[in-house]
């Protein structure tokens, strides 16, 4: 990575001691559910955030997500939060939709709130595709959702 002398570059940081983080998970489809959901928090433990700092919530679907997802940031009581489902394509317009939406909605959140989320709401072919994918996924959005905090932090304390 080239270095620029003159123009300050904000520190990146995995660590997560201190940080309190909300997890919303979809009940849709329980087993892709549960996978991102171990691989998530075994790596914000690993990362240093506290069980006792973890908070997680479940949802009935993914289009469910957003608002429960919007009254934790609200709260204040979170540094960062992580979305976790699963939508699977099935024969109608429908995947599309609840795709689309409940992306969108994630993102309004975090931008609406000032309070990071990682998004981890799968939009697979088959569930085969999606169970595929839980071990990574699950510890990505531990790994965003702590760095997003860490970097947001630094820049609201950054004083020129």
């Amino acid at each position: 990575m080239a270095h620029y002398e003159d123009i300050y570059e904000y520190p990146s940081s995995l660590d997560g001691q201190g940080l309190r983080i909300g997890i919303v998970m979809s009940r849709f489809n329980p087993e892709i559910g549960e996978g991102l959901l171990a691989a998530c928090v075994a790596e914000l433990k690993r990362l240093g955030v506290a069980e006792g700092d973890i908070e997680i919530a479940t949802a009935p679907g993914a289009l469910e997500i957003p608002l429960a997802l919007q009254t934790m940031a609200n709260s204040g009581r979170f540094q960062a939060l992580i979305a976790l489902g699963a939508v699977i394509r099935g024969e109608t317009y429908h995947f599309e939709v609840v795709s689309n939406d409940s992306c969108r909605a994630v993102m309004e959140v975090q931008l609406d709130t000032g309070v990071p989320v990682a998004n981890g709401i799968l939009t697979c072919e088959s569930e085969a595709q999606a169970l595929a994918r839980t071990q990574q996924k699950g510890s990505d959005c531990a790994r965003a959702a702590v760095e997003m905090s860490g970097l947001l932090h630094a820049i609201g304390e950054r004083v020129s």
